[in-house]
Order: C-alpha cells, then structure tokens, then sequence
C-alpha cells in the first residue's frame, strides 16, 4: 500500500529527487523540518548518501555529482526552504567548527511537486550566492548554465530560468527578503538520525 500524497510531519524522512527529461537523475534523503501550505523547509544532513540510478537513456550525460565521485553530502548539512509553486529555493549554509552562519543560496530549480515518497525538482544549474559577510550576492555558474542550454539540458526553459534569476536579484535589490531570516541560526534536532 503506497502512501498518501500529502503533508510531511517534522523528523520525518524526504526523499528529495531530480528528474531530467522524465527520467530519475539524482536522489537523497532529506528531513522535514517544517511543511506548512507556505513553506516546506527540508533539511540534507551531513553524510546523506546520494543515490543514481543504475538504468535509463540519460540524454544529458550522467549527474554531475555522479561523475565527479560524490556520494554522499559533506560539511554541515544545508537547509532548503521552498514555497509552493516557486522556481527556487533559498538554502541556508553554515561553516567552521562553530557552524557559524555562511550565507543564503538562491537555488534555481523546478517548483517542487510533492510524491508519495518525497519531492521531485530539477536544478537548474544557475544560482545566486550572499556570502554573511559581503553586502551584495553574486551570479553563480553562469558559463555552467550556458553550457548546459547548448547540451540542450533544459529545452524551452532558458529564458524561463534566466528570468528566476533576475527576479530574484530585483527582490534582493530592492531589499526584499520573503524568507525569514532566522533560519540562519537554525540547529537540526540532535535526535535525528
């Protein structure tokens, strides 16, 4: 018997899934930390095993991830908060032994939708990074993204994509902030496995 699609309770495991051109490209375990009709924040803890799978036509190449070695999710940890319907998520980083606050991280990516296991998305490539300690974010792998459009990675959606960004940076511009910065002191529950 399959699972309900519905809302994730906090501490529970979400699967947190990638699909290019219909096929399954990427996959880790999540955990819930809040799932509300605004907000689905998820958290990808250190050590997170990433999965890929073994079959399919893979039209654009094997996950980057994949390719480079990685198997799992170093560092510590990174909290993705999503709304509803939206192109992006802003992640939250942390570094150093203190785990002091490094930034905000605009992630480019597919709106999420919801599936009995977890979510599906596609990143996007294109991101936008706020370091903590600088007063202006920056452009990330705009040559990357590039790239990507001319392996034909993301038909259609490049000017779609293009726009996200640059809504994005008119909001930061402008000082908006539709998150809650907050976040950025956040601590996962130490019962979490």
């Amino acid at each position: 018997m399959s699972r309900a699609v519905g809302r994730f309770a906090p501490g529970e495991v979400v699967v947190r899934r990638e699909i290019l051109r219909g096929e399954v490209w990427f996959g880790c375990p999540t955990i819930c930390v809040e799932d509300s009709p605004e907000l689905l924040a998820l958290y990808l803890p250190p050590g997170a095993e990433f999965g890929f799978p073994t079959e399919g036509s893979f039209p654009c190449g094997r996950h980057p991830w994949q390719v480079a070695g990685h198997t799992a999710w170093s560092g510590h940890g990174k909290l993705m908060l999503q709304r509803p319907g939206e192109a992006h998520s802003v992640d939250v980083f942390w570094s150093g032994p203190q785990r002091a606050f490094a930034g905000w991280y605009f992630n480019l990516q597919d709106p999420f939708r919801r599936t009995p296991i977890g979510v599906d998305t596609l990143d996007h490539e294109l991101d936008l990074w706020w370091a903590a300690d600088v007063e202006r974010y920056v452009f990330k792998d705009v040559e990357l993204f590039a790239q990507r459009l001319e392996e034909g990675r993301y038909p259609g959606m490049g000017e779609a994509i293009r726009a996200e960004g640059d809504r994005i940076a008119a909001l930061l511009d402008a000082g908006e902030r539709w998150w809650d910065e907050s976040w950025s002191t956040w601590h996962p529950d130490p019962t979490w496995p």
